[in-house]
């Protein structure tokens, strides 16, 4: 049953915000290719988002909230677009299962829809993309 304020979807706006980042991220590819570090592809993005003129958080501390205590546990979201997109950066060989549930567990915790797990260490970065949904059913 679907309330009137429970989003299985995500908007026009994200989607917007999140194809951007996806052209941004492949115009960093593209220039940079595989084989650096997830920070100087995060910086890069930065430029790329920041010539879209998106509004653009770096490296947000994610507080843990159990039992009633806020608890520091140094969780960082990588990139924070628009406040409605999380960018998590990857230079792997490859993505994991483990890469997905941190993503989930950084929407879930932050009370955002809609994020990005980017691996940059692929030959095309059609292959190191996904895309995941935080919805109440999950």
């Amino acid at each position: 049953m679907r309330g009137d304020s429970v989003r299985l979807e995500p908007s026009v706006e994200h989607n917007r915000v999140s194809g951007l980042v996806v052209d941004s991220a492949i115009a960093v590819h593209r220039k940079l290719g595989p084989g650096l570090l997830e920070s100087v592809y995060e910086r890069c993005l930065d430029i790329e988002l920041a010539k879209r003129e998106l509004k653009v958080a770096r490296q947000i501390a994610l507080p843990i909230h159990y039992d009633g205590q806020r608890i520091d546990a140094a969780l960082r979201i990588d990139l924070l677009v628009d406040d409605k997109v999380i960018v998590e950066f990857k230079a792997v060989e490859q993505l994991l299962p483990i890469h997905e549930a941190q993503l989930l567990t950084y929407l879930r915790l932050s009370g955002r829809h809609l994020g990005l797990l980017i691996n940059f260490n692929v030959p095309q970065l059609r292959h190191g993309l996904k895309r995941l949904v935080n919805s109440p059913l999950q």
